[in-house]
């Protein structure tokens, strides 16, 4: 039999214990190897080349010989070149051929393995798993569980058996006493044992996932509780960071953190409208604005709002059309405009006329449609006023400041062609304008006036409902014109209220209150302040209290201003609607409705009532009526002005002549 043979039983008698199988209960019934295995099993030095350390392993059932030893070359894996059949069970070698394997598997091993890797099994990559492989973090090979099978086969029918589970991939999964190595590895392996590829990769990006979160929230939290001190800039600063824009602009943005939580970010000794000042000097540099009217818009908002207002304005606003429903509707517009290339969709649910362009192949200003009169270009603002007013059939109504002719159209538009529509406008080269879009629009029931609008109640009056779009600061519409930032002073806001508020009582005395439907008014302007609006209607309030605010019936928008900066208005003002651009991606706008109830004025009749009392008091006194003329007596006069020329002249040295003796015998 020879050395070799001899070498080999001394291997059998030899059993090394082997571990219970980390996979399955299962217990194996049949001790043979499967044939489609190709013969692929771990390869064993000889038994007198072996560590010393590794013990010989068990037999099986049949009492062949089974690999025992698994550990990983140093620093390195090692791959056959080529696989050896087994020895044990079905495959086993005839006892002929014995000697020529044995030889066959020394000169192997000779050119496969190194000298220090005594007692290493070839690490096959594709037949074993991934939890039983090295990842290159760590050179020593996997920990097998014990606990898992605690209690398990107590009666040992389990002994040297391998179960059927512990075949991967057609590899046979070996066992290992070595602790050392076991104990570096980590719980992690441990997790991972007997599951799939796929399982172990969706484990470690969900390991991975969590600890992106966790160091995300920590991060976080650093932040938070990292609370930086907001310092103001010196003079010098503030010089150079005008030249470097975004300088200001983070210089912005940090200063409004600041104000929004002041009482923490604050720097000692400074107080909140040190902030407020650097802030809008620094908005006004940024924007464009002058230092007054930024102020006044700042001033409407919060610290966060009002940045967002500012960036609002610009942005230009989308392009609008409203159909015109005297020749046509909204669907057989909008598929016109869809087959020629034009990307539209509805304004909106508050409005069933409005169509909001967002591309075009062709200019909306000159499709056939448009000359038909089919559209008008229009801001969504624009609607409001018309809407509020909600006119109704064979009514006369008034649009006070009526040119280019966009809410004169629609009002028609919503009579129908019946009652009559006075559109007034004080500038004669608009009203060409005006009379150009009332053709185009198909309008028969449109009068063109120009008057001065305050001039109107003398004219003509006894109208259902009246219109005033006043003239205004734009505010509002400051994406449309960048110039107003520059061009509006206090003065021009004082001259503009003035105006209004005569336009307004006008629009007022034009109204009949004894109309059937109507005895309305609405105001509204394209600016979004406080002086041409709130105070414009709380002062027509107090000089008609003969009228009142009702609901303008417009489903959005926010609500007037009660009380601005220490100032109340009357507590109806909450009915008005504000519209900015940064909320209702609109125009600024502001509307109000009133509701006239009688032509009479109360005051009118006060003030006369307390006019009689207080002569009735005078001519008890004696004193004559409160009504009487004042009068001058030139006689009086006379003799009071010569006496202080005497004085004059006797201060002065001259003699002094009596005049009027003198004048007497002349005048005999």
């Amino acid at each position: 039999m020879g050395n070799r043979g001899r070498q080999a039983k001394k291997k059998q008698k030899d059993p090394l214990p082997i571990e219970k199988s980390p996979f399955s209960k299962k217990k194996q019934q049949n001790n043979t190897r499967d044939p489609s295995l190709n013969g692929r099993i771990s390869i064993v030095k000889p038994a007198n080349e072996r560590n010393n350390n590794v013990k010989p392993q068990q037999n099986n059932a049949n009492g062949k010989k089974r690999s025992a030893e698994s550990a990983l070359s140093s620093g390195r894996e090692k791959k056959p070149k080529a696989a050896v059949n087994g020895k044990g069970g079905k495959h086993a070698k005839h006892p002929e051929t014995q000697e020529e394997d044995s030889a066959e598997e020394e000169e192997f091993f000779e050119e496969n393995i190194d000298d220090d890797d005594e007692g290493s099994v070839i690490d096959d990559d594709d037949l074993m798993p991934d939890e039983f492989s090295d990842d290159g973090d760590n050179d020593e090979s996997p920990k097998v569980r014990k606990d898992m099978f605690d209690g398990e086969d107590d009666d040992g029918s389990n002994d040297g058996i391998p179960s059927d589970d512990e075949y991967v991939n057609g590899a046979e999964i070996e066992h290992t006493e070595e602790g050392s190595d076991d104990d570096d590895d980590g719980d992690d392996d441990e997790e991972d044992e007997g599951d799939s590829d796929i399982e172990k990769a969706a484990k470690k990006l969900d390991k991975k996932k969590r600890s992106q979160q966790q160091a995300a929230e920590d991060e976080l939290m650093t932040n938070m509780a990292e609370r930086e001190v907001f310092r103001l800039p010196t003079g010098e600063e503030d010089d150079e960071a005008v030249q470097d824009i975004s300088t200001v602009q983070n210089r912005i943005q940090e200063i409004a953190r600041a104000l929004n939580n002041f009482s923490e970010l604050r720097e000692a000794n400074r107080s909140r409208s040190e902030y407020v000042d650097q802030l809008l000097k620094d908005v006004a540099t940024y924007y464009g604005y002058n230092a007054f009217l930024v102020e006044k818009l700042f001033n409407l908002f919060t610290v966060s709002e009002a940045l967002e207002f500012f960036e609002a304005n610009e942005v230009p606003r989308p392009m609008i059309i409203r159909t015109n429903t005297l020749k046509t509707r909204r669907r057989d517009l909008a598929q016109a405009l869809a087959a020629r290339g034009v990307n539209l969709e509805p304004v909106g649910k508050w409005s069933k006329v409005g169509l909001t362009i967002f591309d075009s192949s062709v200019p909306i200003g000159a499709t056939p449609e448009y000359l038909s009169g089919h559209y008008m270009l229009q801001a969504a603002s624009s609607f409001l006023p018309v809407m509020a007013l909600a006119p109704q059939e064979h009514e006369r109504v008034l649009d006070m400041a009526s040119a280019p002719g966009g809410k004169s159209t629609y009002i028609a538009a919503l009579l129908k062609n019946t009652g009559c529509v006075f559109a007034n406008d004080a500038n004669a080269d608009r009203c060409k304008a005006l009379m150009a879009n009332i053709h185009r629009m198909g309008v028969k029931n449109a009068v063109v006036c120009n008057y001065d609008g305050r001039e109107i109640p003398n004219v003509i009056g006894g109208f259902d409902r009246v219109l005033l779009d006043a003239p205004c600061s734009g505010t509002g519409v400051i994406s449309k014109d960048a110039s107003v930032k520059v061009n509006k002073s206090e003065a021009d806001f004082q001259m503009l209220t003035h105006l209004q508020k005569e336009l307004i009582l006008a629009a007022v005395d034009a109204v009949d209150a004894n109309s059937k439907t109507g005895g309305y008014i609405v105001y509204s302007t394209c600016s979004v302040t406080v002086d041409e609006n709130e105070d414009v209607v709380n002062y027509l309030l107090r000089k008609r209290p003969n009228v009142s605010l009702v609901p303008t019936g417009l489903d959005f928008g926010r609500e007037g201003f009660t009380s601005y900066r220490g100032k109340k208005f009357h507590p109806s003002l909450n009915l008005t609607r504000r519209y900015y651009p940064h909320v209702n991606n609109m125009d600024g706008f502001f509307v109000a409705k009133l509701k006239k109830f009688s032509n009479k004025f109360p005051t009118a009749e006060a003030d006369t009532a307390k006019e009689t009392k207080e002569e009735v008091k005078t001519k008890k006194k004696g004193k004559g009526s409160a009504n009487d003329e004042i009068t001058f007596d030139d006689d009086e006069d006379a003799a009071i002005i010569e006496a202080e020329k005497k004085k004059l002249q006797k201060k002065k040295g001259y003699p002094t002549v009596d005049h009027a003796k003198k004048a007497k015998p002349a005048q005999s």
